[in-house]
């Protein structure tokens, strides 16, 4: 199977490369370029390296750079905003500061007939945000597009096989990014659009045959399209070597243990031991107020509960869970920045009496996942389910996680989410839910002055959980919820809506 290498510069649209990539059907990784070493990128052989934008000067000294050998790996190499800079500086040109020529936004750019532009008209729309652009070409190398403002909006060298693209062929913005990389990928990569899930499906079931002989796994379960999809997927593999654990941390919402309990054990082939420690989680976390620590206890929590089971149950080789890509990257494997550690990658404590840890999701994205799940016929009961963290509602409730706000907020997102689900499925939002801050205000309820908390709802549309807009709700619709709220829940005293968008903020709240 082909790959493309993305090497991470600190750019705000590098998962989203990756994402464009896949959805062409070449696998591509994210690896942060100060990660991976020249004789690697040789021996893993990839068809093409893409360099991300970022936020630095190329210019500035300290600024994340590669050595000049990524020139020289002989195979195409496309550089995007900061990545189409570094390729002139590394080749000999210049890059200096645009001044008043900087671009941002939607910008109209001209192209020449060229195999990258394959498809593209002439003139076009991009989407541009740089400072910096590049002054003088190396030797070899021959402008290809240019802007109003940006003579050197993209350029290249054909014997080389090597390019660069001041704007942002992958947001939407740029009316034929897609046109763009799809030329990339195939007309200078020589891709094979290979990376369909059918395909990994067969060939994660051949690879855990052979991986997981013998071997019996032990596999955290938590009822979410992840951890479900990875349940079927390894139980085809290894059939009943796979146990599954439902560990009820007493931080799931309402209602929500039995229907699990009741879905899996009426609808799904699969072993599945409940274990309830809702009173040994809760003792944890008493007094922790820090997003960060309550993550790393849960996740400690849990994997201490698998191995006491485990012990119960009999010797278990590997322990498997249903980590995907954005876990991945939000907690700082293969990246520079730690967003939020995910309890089942940043979480997990360093000794554990697992001799390995299976992830047969830890490459996909969130509709990739999806994919894999319409794959092996999974319900979509269970495939559209919206995300829960695994640290469920104590990374929903600001502060100390205590009983009584588990209630109020289990009530509150109750009302919230049996409102939203009265819509359409077509004008769902792709994930909804309330979160109880440590605000309290007055409020007035039957004539007499009341104090209590405040509850924000949050709600976002996404297809791949790396970015995502704030949805807009209808206002009736929100009306009902904030009445129902303060008039059903004793404790709530006022409701706010999050309009914010990731990035800057991320879809949960801690």
């Amino acid at each position: 199977m082909d790959r493309i290498l993305i090497l991470d510069f600190g750019g705000q649209y590098s998962q989203l490369i990756a994402r464009r990539v896949r959805e062409l059907h070449v696998f591509s990784e994210v690896i942060a370029f100060d990660r991976i070493t020249e004789s690697e990128i040789k021996e893993r052989g990839y068809r093409g390296i893409i360099l991300t934008g970022g936020p630095n000067s190329v210019n500035d000294p300290a600024s994340p750079k590669c050595g000049p050998f990524i020139l020289d790996t002989d195979v195409p190499l496309l550089g995007i905003c900061y990545g189409a800079q570094l390729i002139a500086k590394l080749a000999g040109g210049s890059v200096a500061h645009a001044g008043m020529n900087s671009e941002y936004g939607k910008t109209e750019i001209h192209t020449d007939s060229h195999p990258l532009f394959s498809g593209v008209p002439a003139k076009t729309v991009c989407w541009m945000s740089h400072t910096d652009q590049v002054s003088a070409l190396p030797e070899g190398f021959h402008v290809i597009a240019r802007t109003g403002s940006c003579p050197v909006a993209a350029f290249g060298s054909d014997e080389r096989r090597i390019y660069g693209l001041q704007f942002h062929p992958e947001v939407s913005h740029t009316a034929y990014g897609m046109n763009i990389l799809h030329n990339f990928l195939f007309r200078i990569c020589g891709c094979s659009p290979l990376w369909v899930m059918d395909e990994f499906v067969r060939s994660s079931v051949s690879r855990y045959k052979e991986e997981l002989r013998g071997k019996r796994v032990l596999l955290a379960l938590s009822g979410g399209v992840d951890s479900s999809v990875a349940a079927v997927l390894l139980q085809k593999a290894i059939g009943r070597d796979l146990t599954c654990v439902f560990v009820d941390h007493g931080l799931l919402r309402k209602n929500e243990p039995e229907r699990i309990r009741s879905y899996f054990e009426q609808n799904l082939d699969l072993h599945v031991v409940f274990v309830d420690a809702r009173d040994r989680f809760l003792a944890r976390l008493k007094g922790i107020t820090d997003p960060e620590q309550k993550r790393r206890i849960i996740g400690e929590e849990f994997v201490r509960v698998f191995e006491e089971e485990a012990d119960k149950l009999g010797e278990f080789d590997s322990l498997a869970q249903g980590t995907i890509y954005p876990d991945v990257i939000e907690s700082g494997k293969g990246i520079a920045s730690v967003i939020k550690s995910h309890h089942n990658v940043g979480g997990l404590p360093d000794n554990i009496r697992f001799s390995s840890v299976t992830e047969p999701l830890r490459d996909l994205f969130k509709d990739e996942v999806r994919e894999v799940g319409r794959s092996l016929r999974l319900p979509d009961e269970i495939i559209s389910r919206q995300p829960f963290p695994g640290p469920g509602l104590a990374v929903r409730i600001l502060g100390e996680v205590t009983q009584e706000k588990l209630d109020l907020l289990r009530d509150a997102d109750a009302v919230f989410c049996e409102e939203v689900e009265r819509l359409p499925s077509s004008q769902r939002p792709s994930q909804y839910f309330a979160v109880l801050t440590e605000s309290r205000s007055v409020g007035v309820k039957g004539d007499a002055r009341a104090y209590g908390g405040t509850i924000v709802l949050r709600a976002v549309l996404t297809d791949d959980f790396m970015t995502a807009d704030w949805s807009k709700l209808p206002f009736d619709l929100l009306d009902r919820v904030s009445g129902r709220i303060t008039g059903e829940i004793s404790g709530i005293t006022r409701v706010v809506y999050d309009i914010t968008s990731k990035p800057p903020a991320t879809v949960e709240w801690e």
